[in-house]
């Protein structure tokens, strides 16, 4: 009986994982879809707000609000700088790159954050590098290059360059928050709700005192599009995520299949957008990925 409710828990953590990723591939095609429609910070606010809605109705279902009335006064400053970090700076840097990019390109070399991580830890947790660490950068970077070859590998930087220190420039900012979440032990929905909420703030005063709202400029489709990404960017995917990692039977097996997202993020690019897929496109993103893989592998055999 204990076997097969193992066995009940292990599928359904793949059914959960799988429905994280199938969401996740969908966001470049939803972020480039919606940048034609809505300048950045209305689009990133409407998609803020619609997180931060959908992980209260979260927390709402768990009876998980009485841990927001109960957080210090230290906790909701750690959440209002992580909120200012993740959604307001990493965004904000990471949709300017999807305007000047193709969804295909900006999203692979935002996936290089795991290799930053291991850089940022040293100054912020005093951890070492080993020699692998730095190869596993190298052959990461080998992938960001070919990656923004546009199919033209031995034409240097065929992208446009600022575009590509915007997306690999944005993992920084999103391995930096990762090390502070990390270090933050409190409930992970209440965490992101409070993230979220505190960054919906910063971009509604940020359009208070740039472009404002210009209401005639906004369309149902923009609309449609940044509430989707409120939803499965940064909402109800992560809960799916976290449900997929509760219930699996090893998390590694399940934390590697996020892996596919960029691939299969490569059919909606190409279907719906018409983006045409550069053979170089794939290629680069096996070389992330391998870098990845040794910079994990590091981990496991140290």
């Amino acid at each position: 009986m204990g076997g097969k409710t193992k066995m009940d828990k292990t599928r359904q953590s793949y059914i959960y994982a799988g429905l994280a990723i199938l969401f996740w591939s969908t966001i470049p095609t939803a972020f480039k879809i919606c940048l034609k429609e809505l300048e950045i910070l209305p689009m990133l606010t409407i998609a803020s707000l619609t997180s931060a809605t959908v992980l209260f109705l979260i927390l709402l279902s768990g009876s998980k609000i009485k841990l927001i009335r109960q957080s210090s006064g230290k906790e909701l400053l750690s959440s209002a700088l992580l909120g200012l970090i993740n959604p307001f700076i990493y965004y904000l840097i990471l949709l300017k790159a999807y305007q000047l990019l193709p969804a295909q390109v900006a999203q692979p070399l935002n996936m290089i954050w795991p290799i930053i991580l291991v850089f940022l830890s040293v100054p912020i947790l005093g951890q070492k590098i080993k020699t692998r660490s730095f190869a596993a950068l190298f052959i990461s970077f080998a992938g960001v290059y070919i990656i923004s070859s546009q199919g033209n590998p031995f034409n240097t930087w065929h992208s446009d360059f600022k575009g590509v220190l915007l997306a690999t420039g944005s993992s920084i900012f999103w391995a930096f928050y990762f090390i502070l979440n990390l270090r933050d032990k409190r409930d992970e929905a209440a965490k992101l709700f409070l993230n979220f909420l505190f960054g919906t703030i910063y971009l509604i005063i940020a359009l208070a005192f740039t472009e404002g709202w210009n209401v005639s400029e906004i369309g149902f489709k923009g609309v449609t599009a940044a509430v989707y990404i409120g939803i499965f960017e940064m909402g109800i995917t992560f809960f799916f995520w976290l449900k997929a990692l509760q219930m699996a039977s090893s998390t590694d097996k399940v934390s590697n299949l996020v892996y596919l997202a960029p691939f299969l993020s490569l059919i909606f690019v190409h279907f719906i957008l018409h983006e045409p897929v550069y053979y170089t496109t794939p290629a680069g993103l096996l070389l992330i990925i391998t870098g990845i893989w040794i910079q994990n592998r590091k981990h496991a055999m140290a």
